[in-house]
């Protein structure tokens, strides 16, 4: 496989994941189907689990993609699939040292140690297993792993969590309460990362300056904090959570240009107020669901303060919308402050 091959795999799934955050019909969808795998995953994992090794047979169904290995000369399967097999040992993996893809997702898999030799491991899934700590896992010492989703595990927080060449994470569905353990010096290169349906309350301690999306719908975030260590993030997704305000929205995050704040408790006009730190390169906002969204008005209230979005919500700003918000901005200012006495 050439390395332009490669990198169409690797970026060819992990757009796989994401390409459901941008279009909000497709994304409910989405989020219907993964908490239908959340529910069959904990039900599978309640039920009493057998012992079961991976054994050559195992191994030799999996196995694909020929390829060159070393120096050229000669080859060896890099790609192997070993999903829904209701693994829980992965011994034997230790002697495939040529693997670069590994999809283990939907087994009972715990201790993901026999991965430390497949050190040219560029992608793994390992959605649906029991994973519960990252803490010893060998993920660190995976150099060139670019990809990794461990969603629907069990992983209650982040220490241990690193990889030099990481640029994906994805941590759906977890039971994470706080962002700690994400080290900078450790995951230097990410720039995508998933945390959606887990328990945050807050947004404190995601340290990645690098970082250009974050995901984190569907948790308990009541308070937007540390955002302004993201000074290169373009894409912030905060759906279904509990806040009120947009307060933490900070002028460091001079890329961002996406920011979904569907489905939360936004009610106050000058909550707004937080998004003039980021007008000049914010071109899509989402508000619906939001007591907000059912003030009269609204887009063009919207619209008034932040003339430069190109989308509000599912729809895409017209020229006319924004010459009449711009010709009532003065109107809406003087009810902004009428509704800020009262």
């Amino acid at each position: 496989m050439s390395d332009v091959e490669e990198d169409e795999f690797l970026h060819g799934e992990s757009e796989e994941e994401e390409i459901v955050k941008d279009e909000e019909g497709q994304e409910e969808e989405d989020e219907e189907e993964e908490k239908e795998k959340e529910e069959e995953a904990m039900a599978e994992n309640e039920e009493q689990i057998e012992t079961c090794s991976l054994t050559q047979e195992m191994m030799e169904q999996g196995l694909s993609l020929l390829c060159r290995t070393g120096n050229g000369l000669s080859h060896a399967f890099v790609k192997l699939d070993l999903k829904d097999r209701r693994l829980t040992d992965l011994t034997l993996l230790s002697s495939f040292v040529h693997l670069r893809f590994l999809d283990i997702s939907s087994n009972h898999v715990s201790d993901l140690s026999p991965l430390t030799a497949l050190t040219q491991l560029l992608w793994l899934k390992g959605d649906g297993n029991l994973i519960r700590s990252l803490a010893g896992q060998p993920l660190g010492q995976l150099a060139y792993l670019q990809w990794l989703s461990l969603a629907l595990n069990r992983i209650c927080d982040l220490d241990g969590l690193g990889g030099p060449s990481l640029e994906s994470i994805n941590l759906i569905g977890n039971g994470i309460q706080r962002v700690t353990g994400l080290e900078y010096g450790r995951l230097t290169n990410l720039v995508t990362l998933e945390l959606r349906g887990n328990q945050l309350e807050s947004t404190d301690g995601i340290y990645l300056p690098n970082l250009r999306k974050l995901y984190l719908a569907q948790n308990g975030i009541k308070r937007l904090e540390g955002l302004d260590r993201l000074e290169h993030l373009t894409t912030l997704h905060l759906r279904d959570n509990q806040l009120e305000t947009l307060d933490g929205i900070s002028s460091s995050m001079k890329a961002l240009q996406y920011l979904n704040m569907r489905g939360n408790r936004v009610s106050s006009p000058r909550a707004l107020a937080s998004l003039d730190e980021v007008a000049n390169t914010l071109k899509t906002l989402v508000l619906a669901e939001n007591p907000l969204a059912e003030i009269e008005d609204y887009r063009l209230f919207v619209l008034s303060r932040l003339p430069t979005l190109e989308r509000l919500d599912k729809e895409q700003v017209s020229a006319e919308e924004r010459e009449e918000a711009r010709e009532r901005h003065g109107e809406f200012e003087n009810e902004d402050l009428e509704h800020d006495e009262v």
